[in-house]
């Protein structure tokens, strides 16, 4: 009977992880898109870093998953060492609100939460209510899991094997710490391991003491799944997991150093009885919730101190492959002072040129040796110089609102139109890197006259592309005349390329799809020549 207890119990805990699931998808397809429209706006404040870090964790139901996705923003470049400590830090709160939310353990509406969220998920029609019947039928779930593991656990503490595990195992306060990290890192969600804790506990397979030992190890659990996240990232990616790890390394070292009197504060400030079930869970959620704000309060002051000393406790520097997708020069305070805003936009429109050279290059060196992670570093440049496109653009226009002199006043359109060219190249550089990608997987194979004739195309645009970027800063007398020639020899070679393919294709020495994806690769560098002889005309006029 106790393997049926066990099998039951382990899909009441499938039942909860697929509520949770199913309430996280509800809760972002509700307040999803306003969200990730403040995400593009982040602020520097560390308050406002931490409250974007406890909101998403709340959204994701998990803080695990959202310390995976901030490390995906500061490898991508959109955040700062600075702001991602805070996010982190705040990621905690975040759960707090989830695993409060479970404690109340409303377990009899769960069958009802279930059968209203069905309703409104499967018979009406108009989108908001269904989102909201997604969010009501993961919550049910979530309370019958629970309730199904409860259940199931409790006759378990009959036998002795539990208690001979317990003396050995859980009943040590390091070993009930490691415990609950290595649960959170097996279920990969810090609320969902929480859950299972106040199960156990509300089972009296484990005690008051043993359980909030355990809460408080989520947090370890969670820093190692933040550690894993970041490998093969890059390298403030690393510093930020580094710091994260340390300081909630730290508040467990301070916890378990004066364990006894924190418990006896928690029960204090609890009025709920840990003899029953749902009182025991009560109040080691608010176990977890005091740890996580109390490890908010102390550290988020000193993450100042932490970006500032990164650099020397973790020495290195970024791959050249390596970008941030946002703007470094410009500062919207400067919009007042028009001619420190000009240099300031002329400077973030070099280092986008600079980004699309780069990543048009990596993409040429792709045709000699195909590299996934380098794909994936050409696909990060790619989104920084949108990124770049958008606030530089949106940064100019505010200029232009301003009083500006006369040649200001022109030069402005012409930085405009020179953002849009640039952007047109990284695009097709992506489009390109697209082509290349699909002949690999799909194992389409060039003849050796078709792949020569495309990567002497791929070096002549190359140079039309580098000398677009150089006459960016400093145009050479005879830019134009030599950006002409070079279109000029793109486009004869384009036609005797395309006439070799014709052949090769009546020949049978060529596949149709092999030939189209040919074609497509032609039609993209054509583009890209086109917009650099754009770049330096538009440049080369203005001067």
């Amino acid at each position: 009977m106790q393997y049926l207890s066990i099998l039951e119990a382990l899909g009441g805990l499938g039942v909860f992880i697929l509520g949770m699931k199913t309430m996280s998808e509800g809760l972002q397809k509700i307040a999803g898109d306003r969200f990730r429209r403040h995400l593009e706006r982040i602020a520097g404040n560390r308050l406002a870093a931490a409250l974007l870090g406890s909101t998403l964790s709340s959204l994701l139901q998990s803080s695990s998953a959202a310390c995976i996705i901030t490390v995906g923003f500061i490898n991508a470049g959109l955040i700062s060492l600075y702001q991602a400590l805070g996010i982190l830090l705040g990621t905690g709160i975040g759960t707090t609100l989830a695993v409060q939310f479970i404690a109340f353990k409303i377990s009899s509406f769960a069958l009802p939460a279930v059968f209203v969220g069905v309703c409104l998920r499967c018979f009406l029609r108009r989108r908001r209510w269904v989102n909201a019947g997604e969010l009501i039928l993961g919550a049910g779930l979530l309370f019958l899991g629970l309730r199904i593991m409860e259940s199931n656990l409790q006759p378990l503490q009959e036998y002795a094997i539990v208690f001979t595990h317990q003396d050995m195992f859980v009943s040590k306060r390091i070993a009930a710490v490691l415990f609950g990290a290595t649960l959170t890192l097996l279920v990969q969600s810090g609320s969902t391991a929480i859950a299972v804790i106040m199960a156990l506990a509300g089972s009296s397979l484990v005690s008051f003491e043993t359980g909030a030992a355990m809460v408080i190890g989520e947090l370890l659990g969670t820093s190692v799944i933040t550690a894993f996240a970041s490998i093969g990232g890059t390298l403030e990616a690393k510093r930020t997991v580094f710091f994260y790890f340390m300081v909630n390394l730290l508040a467990v070292v301070v916890v378990m150093l004066v364990f006894p009197s924190y418990l006896s504060f928690v029960t204090y400030i609890s009025p709920e009885d840990i003899a029953s079930s749902a009182g025991i869970s009560r109040v080691l959620a608010n176990t977890h919730t005091l740890f996580s704000i109390m490890s908010a309060v102390i550290f988020l002051p000193l993450i100042g101190f932490f970006a500032r000393t990164a650099p020397r406790i973790i020495p290195g520097s970024e791959r050249a492959s390596s970008v941030e997708a946002r703007t470094v020069f410009i500062d919207p305070r400067v919009l007042n002072t028009p001619p420190i805003a000009l240099l300031q936009a002329r400077s973030e429109l070099r280092r986008m040129a600079g980004i699309s050279l780069t990543m048009y290059s990596e993409v040429v060196e792709q045709f000699f040796r195909y590299d996934a992670r380098k794909a994936a570093g050409i696909r990060q440049k790619e989104n920084a110089v949108d990124i770049l496109q958008r606030d530089l653009t949106d940064f100019l226009v505010s200029l232009s609102r301003r009083e500006l002199a006369p040649e200001a006043s022109m030069e402005i359109p012409v930085m405009l139109q020179l953002i849009g060219e640039l952007e047109h190249v990284a695009d097709q550089s992506e489009a390109v890197l697209d082509y290349l990608r699909r002949k690999k997987e799909e194992k389409l194979l060039f003849s050796n006259a078709a792949m020569t004739e495309i990567r002497h195309l791929a070096r002549t645009v190359e140079k039309l592309v580098d000398l677009a970027v150089e006459t960016m800063d400093n145009p050479p007398p005879d830019a134009v005349e030599q950006g002409r020639s070079l279109r000029d020899d793109v486009g004869r070679q384009r036609e005797a390329m395309l006439d070799g393919h014709i052949k090769r294709l009546s020949a049978g020495k060529c596949s149709v799809r092999a030939g189209i994806i040919y074609a497509d690769m032609i039609t993209a560098f054509v583009k890209i020549a086109d917009s650099s002889v754009t770049i330096i005309e538009t440049r080369k006029e203005f001067t």
